[in-house]
This record gives structure tokens, sequence and C-alpha cells, in this order.
């Protein structure tokens, strides 16, 4: 259907028929001066100034393309609009925050990236990159989180960007230590206002919590009442081996590794626990994370518009032009 996005300027329409009232009425005022009438001034006043009769229909054109002109210049300022038919769609997706440890110890190189170890920041940053490639229809967001978490990326449909921003993290910009709590805090601050089905939280630490003001637990709690399901992922392989002056040796340098604290949370916020051991285990669980069902959102509805304020707007200079040529031939001798 035809609508107009600015009506109101159609109280402009009527405005130099006003203006031409109002001048009439000042004539009208004017002293009353006796004149003698002249049967034929008419054709006196034609010769005079090289006007042929003919000439009566030219003014009377030159006043309808004027009146033509004023209309359409008012109709393209009330921006004429075509609307077309409601368009329904479907939003099938999550919202999908993503808390990611990046404090010191995800330095450590017990895992292997293309047959040679590599700090483990730098195995998430691949395997997890992409996962938010591939959550297509998902807004996604990214914490980092150290000594304190912070948004890198807010909950976007720009999982490009988002990716981008996690490949951009360095390893000990959120601190030292390992605030687990604050950053399922700052994940429910993001994620309450949200669908309740959609609110997912994917936590990847290797480590125990070392900091932060609120506690996992309480955050687990708060978690779970704002109904946020939070997956916890352990990183860190749990055995290496080490060269040392005595030898060859078998470490563990997923010793500090909360595996415990992460189960909870998992179960109280009703996610899933996985423990990543190598590079292989990390990209199956984010696979079988990313098996999980779209949720079907609130199906919204938009109309298309398409502007069509450069016709009136064309045809009012159109009828400029015309006006100004009629002009023109009328003052040609």
């Amino acid at each position: 259907m035809l609508t107009f996005a600015w009506w109101w300027f159609v109280t402009l329409l009527p405005l130099p028929f006003i203006m031409q009232r109002l001048r009439s009425a000042e004539r009208a005022n004017e002293p009353i001066r006796v004149a003698v009438r002249v049967p034929f001034y008419q054709e006196a006043r034609q010769a005079a100034h090289g006007q042929q009769p003919h000439q009566f229909s030219r003014r009377r054109w030159a006043t309808v393309l004027l009146w033509f002109t004023w209309i359409t210049l008012v109709t393209g300022l009330m921006r004429p609009q075509w609307v077309g038919e409601p368009i329904a769609q479907t939003s099938k997706g999550r919202d999908l925050l993503m808390a990611i440890d990046i404090s010191p110890s995800m330095q450590e190189t017990d895992l292997l990236l293309n047959n040679r170890q590599v700090p483990r920041l730098q195995v998430v940053k691949r395997v997890a990159g992409e996962f938010i490639r591939a959550r297509e229809g998902d807004r996604v967001g990214l914490i980092l989180f150290g000594a304190q978490p912070y948004i890198q990326a807010p909950l976007t449909y720009d999982r490009d960007t988002v990716d981008q921003l996690l490949q951009e993290a360095g390893l000990g910009m959120a601190g030292n230590a390992t605030a687990i709590g604050d950053a399922i805090g700052l994940a429910i601050k993001r994620l309450r206002d949200r669908p309740a089905e959609s609110r997912i939280m994917i936590l990847l630490t290797d480590g125990a919590n070392t900091g932060g003001e609120v506690s996992p637990e309480q955050a687990a709690k708060l978690a779970a009442e704002a109904g946020i399901k939070v997956y916890t992922i352990g990183v860190g392989a749990d055995e290496v081996l080490r060269r040392s002056l005595f030898g060859i040796r078998k470490e563990n340098p997923s010793a500090d590794l909360d595996e415990t604290l992460l189960k909870s949370i998992a179960d109280q916020t009703g996610g899933e626990y996985f423990r990543a051991k190598s590079t292989g285990e990390l990209e199956m669980i984010y696979e079988a994370i990313n098996q999980l069902e779209p949720v079907e959102q609130a199906e919204r509805f938009f109309r298309p518009v398409t502007e069509y304020h450069w016709v009136p707007a064309l045809a009012s200079l159109l009828g400029l032009l015309l006006t100004s040529l009629l002009n023109a031939f009328r003052r040609t001798p």
C-alpha cells in the first residue's frame, strides 16, 4: 500500500492560495481610483506589450504548471513509500557466550598442533575459532578472563569479527590469576535478558579459581537461577615427558586443574563438563557442543519499504522547467 512517511507536509498545499487571498485583501483596502472605462483597453494593452490574444491561454497554462509544480514538490516532501506485505522472519539460534582463560598458565606447551608442541592458548584459538565460525545463526560473544574478566566481543551475529578478536588475545592481558566466578558473573549480566531457551555459556580454563570477588559456587548458583546453562572445559595434558639433568621424567602440567569445581558448575547449571587432554579431544568437545539443536526464537515480521519520493520531485522539476520555457516564449516579441 502507498503511505507517506512525513504526511504532515500536506499542510503546506494551500499556502499559495492563502498568500493570494491575503494579497487580494490588501488590494481591496487600497483607495478606489476613478478611471475612464475604455472598451478596447485590453486590445490596446496587448498591442503595447507586443502580446497576442492567444497568450491568455499561455498565462492560464503557466498558472496550471505552477500549481502542478507546487503540488508535486509538497508530495515529494511527504516521502511517498510503497509498503509491501508483511514477511515473517524466523530466527533460529542461540545466544552463546564463550569465556576463555588467558592467564599465564595457558602458555604451557603440552598440546600438539601440526605435530609440534605449542602453547595451550594457540590450540584453543585454532579450535575455538573453527567452532565460532561454524555457529551460523547464533549470536556469539567472547569473554576473556584472568585476574578479571572483560568483554572482548559482545553478542553478535558477526562471527568473523569474534574470531578475529579471539585470535588477537594475548597471554596475561587480563592479569595473572584465574577468576572463574567473576567470568560467570559477567556472563550472567550479558545473558539474563536474553530468551530463556538460548542462554548458553562455554567456559574454558586450565586451572583453579585463584582470584576474583565472586566465588565460582555462588556464581554457578546465580547462573542456575538465571536459567543459564554452563558447559565447562578443562584443557591441558595430564602427562608430558620433560628432559632434565637426570634424564627424561614425567610431569603432570594439569595438576592445578580443579576438575571437581568445573563438574560442579556444569551439574548445577544443567550443562556438562568436558576434559580435553589433547588437541583432538578439544576438537571433539566443540563438535559435541556444536550438535546442540538450535532454539527457535520469537517470530518477527517486517514490511519491505520502497521509497518513491524521487518521482514527484522529478515531476516538480519538470513542471518548473516547462513553466520557465512558457514564460520565455511569452516574453518573445
